[in-house]
C-alpha cells in the first residue's frame, strides 16, 4: 500500500481517482498522469478535470484542465463537458488562439448563467492548457487553480491567482466590496474567495470571468507541467512542486506524490493534480 492510500484510510470521506495517458511530440513521447482526492468537507467532491490527447486533422492536441467548483458540482461538471469543445469550435482557433480562448470562456460563462435554473447558483474556477503538436502551450485561467511549468528545473508560474485583494478596485468600481475578517481570507461581498469565476450568478455583477492567457514554446529544456487546484497550492510552493514532479518519472505517481505531500502539509480541501512530462 502506497503512502497516499495509507493517508486515505484516515482521511474523512475521501474519494480518489488516478490514471495516465500519452501523446507524441516531434521529439518523443509526452506522458501525463492525474490524481484527484476529496477533502474533509461534508459536501460532495467538487473538482473535475480533463486530461487527454485528441487528433484534429493533422494536429495533435493535448487538453488538460482542472475545474474547482464551489457551492455545487453542476458548474464544474458543465465546464468539463463543454469548455474545450467551445474553444475548438471558434473559427479562428488556429490563427488567433488567444482570442478564441477568450471568446469561448465568455460564451461558456454566458451559457452557464442563462441555464442557472438547471445549473444552480454555484460557480467554478478553471485552469486550462492546450498543447498543440507538442510544440506550443496555451494556458488560461480564472480563479486560483494554477499551472506551473518547469524549464530546466526552474518553476515558471503560467497563471495568475485571481484573489479579491488584487482586484479590489475593480470589484469596488462595480459596486461590490472585499471583506477582510480576522481569521478568514479576503472574500468578494463576504462570500467568495476569488475575484474571477464561472457562474456565481448572485455575485456576477461584481465578478469577472475573462481569463488571463499565456503561451510558450516547448523546447528541449521544458520537462514538466503541473496543473492543480488551490488545495495543493495553498500548502506548497511552485518550486517545491516542480522538484517533486521532476524526480518521479511516472507522471501519475508524481501527481499522487504531490497530493500526498499536500495532505501531509495540512491541506483539507479537495485536491486535483495533473502532471505532464515532456521529456
Amino acid at each position: 500500500m502506497d503512502k497516499l492510500c495509507c493517508l486515505n484510510a484516515s482521511y474523512s470521506r475521501v474519494r480518489s481517482a488516478s490514471n495516465y495517458g500519452k501523446g507524441r511530440s516531434h521529439e518523443g513521447v509526452i506522458k501525463y498522469g492525474f490524481c484527484l482526492v476529496k477533502g474533509k468537507a461534508k459536501h460532495p467532491m467538487e473538482d473535475y478535470h480533463v486530461a487527454k490527447f485528441v487528433q484534429i486533422q493533422e494536429h495533435e492536441l493535448g487538453l488538460f484542465a482542472i475545474y474547482d467548483g464551489h457551492v455545487q458540482q453542476t458548474v464544474p461538471a458543465y465546464l468539463q463537458k463543454h469548455l474545450f469543445s467551445n474553444i475548438l469550435k471558434e473559427e479562428d482557433f488556429w490563427v488567433d488562439t488567444n482570442s478564441s480562448i477568450s471568446k469561448a470562456y465568455e460564451k461558456t460563462d454566458q451559457a452557464i448563467l442563462s441555464h442557472s435554473s438547471d445549473l444552480g447558483c454555484g460557480g467554478s474556477t478553471a485552469v486550462t492548457a492546450i498543447l498543440i503538436n507538442g510544440q506550443r502551450l496555451w494556458v488560461a485561467n480564472v480563479g486560483d487553480s494554477r499551472a506551473v511549468l518547469s524549464r530546466g528545473g526552474e518553476a515558471i508560474q503560467m497563471t495568475i491567482d485571481h484573489e479579491p485583494n488584487s482586484e479590489r478596485s475593480i470589484i469596488e468600481n462595480k459596486g461590490g466590496f472585499v471583506s477582510n475578517m480576522p481569521g478568514d481570507v479576503p472574500r468578494v461581498n463576504g462570500q467568495l474567495a476569488v475575484s474571477r469565476a464561472f457562474g456565481d450568478k448572485s455575485l456576477k455583477s461584481h465578478l469577472r470571468s475573462d481569463p488571463d492567457i499565456r503561451d510558450i514554446n516547448i523546447d528541449a529544456n521544458t520537462d514538466v507541467l503541473i496543473l492543480a487546484s488551490d488545495g495543493l497550492w495553498k500548502v506548497m510552493a511552485n518550486q517545491e512542486a516542480v522538484d517533486i514532479a521532476r524526480r518521479i518519472k511516472d507522471p501519475m505517481k508524481a501527481a499522487k506524490q504531490l497530493i500526498t505531500e499536500a495532505l501531509l502539509n495540512g491541506s483539507k480541501d479537495d485536491i486535483s493534480c495533473i502532471v505532464v512530462r515532456f521529456r
